[in-house]
């Protein structure tokens, strides 16, 4: 997984990182956003655009935040 969405996005859900993916990778979930692993192709984009800062790449994000890799993988898993 290329990049991970963590828990500032929760309740917010600006939309902003979805304006500007290039490949239409990230998803609406019930309470945040989701970019699919496979269609990810790690551009960034989406992580500058993000205006909580909840977008990390999935081997630097926070660990109070770890969790959220796991929910990434059991959102696209269903």
């Amino acid at each position: 997984m290329p990049f991970i969405i963590a828990e500032p996005c929760i309740g917010v859900k600006d939309k902003s990182c979805v304006e500007v993916c290039p490949v239409n990778c990230i998803y609406e979930g019930d309470d945040q956003f989701y970019i699919h692993p496979d269609e990810c192709i790690d551009c960034q984009a989406c992580e500058a655009a993000c205006p909580v800062q909840a977008i990390f790449p999935d081997n630097g994000v926070p660990d109070k935040w770890k969790t959220f890799t796991e929910k990434n993988r059991a959102h696209f898993e269903k």
